[in-house]
């Protein structure tokens, strides 16, 4: 399971078995969802938040400070995504410890 930040507590991860569409998970604490990337013409056209089966879902704060950092950092998602699901690359781990705005 590579995780590849975390934010405000929340961890964001890949499984290491992954599928498209390109997706992460965020978790904090039992609260678990995911963030589904649709590409278009190599664009980040739409991320969709998602609940996981038999996983209580993000609510409420965190799933807003979820949906901020994605609007943030989407771009390096996919390109984590790509290192590690194309080129098998190790990705490294942030941590951002700072409300972004």
């Amino acid at each position: 399971m590579p995780k590849i930040f975390e934010y405000l507590g929340i961890l964001i991860f890949f499984y290491s078995n992954e599928h498209e569409p390109i997706h992460v998970h965020a978790k904090k604490g039992e609260f678990e969802s995911k963030a589904e990337f649709y590409i278009v013409n190599g664009e980040i056209s739409e991320i969709k938040i998602t609940n996981i089966s038999r996983s209580r879902p993000l609510k409420g704060k965190d799933l807003k400070d979820f949906e901020v950092f994605l609007e943030k950092y989407a771009d390096k998602i996919v390109e984590k995504w790509i290192s590690y699901f194309v080129y098998h690359k190790d990705v490294e781990f942030e941590k951002i410890t700072k409300r972004l705005k």
